[in-house]
């Protein structure tokens, strides 16, 4: 090997290990029991575990962190999609300020959620391959969008 050939791998070595000290912060922020879904609504014991399993991670303050959110780039992906996933829709902070109608808010998110999981959008095939347990089955997507409709005729 030559001598630029191991000054590049050295370099190359040297920066992975820089960029281990640039990390983005992984929360679980406090959950306040007034404000979950649950204390919006009632969630019906099938599709709670559904949200639990496939959607919490990364749509809750509940996220287990995985060991591989520690190594970067790759926490820093992780922890992007779960902060936008909490941005889109948090479990955990259901009922928030700016929030005026909480049925009203609730259809729309869950229609929304129906939409995403059928068409398979949802959960993402990055989180997917990692985590083959939150793969939802045609009877997961059913229930989901069964309950999202159950949610609009309760208007």
């Amino acid at each position: 090997m030559g001598a630029f050939s191991r000054g590049v791998l050295l370099g190359m070595a040297g920066l992975a290990l820089v960029i281990q000290f640039i990390r983005p912060a992984r929360t679980n922020p406090p959950i306040d029991p007034s404000r979950t879904l649950e204390a919006a609504v009632t969630v019906p014991p099938e599709e709670a575990k559904i949200l639990s399993r496939a959607c919490a991670d990364c749509h809750s303050n509940q996220t287990v962190w995985p060991w591989y959110s520690n190594i970067a780039p790759v926490s820093w992906f992780v922890i992007d999609h779960v902060n936008q996933g909490r941005r889109h829709m948090n479990l955990s902070a259901w009922l928030r300020p700016g929030i005026d109608d909480p049925a009203l808010y609730t259809r729309q998110k869950f229609r929304s959620a129906c939409n995403r999981v059928k068409t398979g959008n949802m959960p993402l095939l990055s989180y997917l391959l990692l985590h083959p347990s939150a793969r939802l089955s045609p009877a997961d997507v059913d229930a989901i969008c069964g309950w999202a409709d159950s949610l609009e005729q309760d208007k």
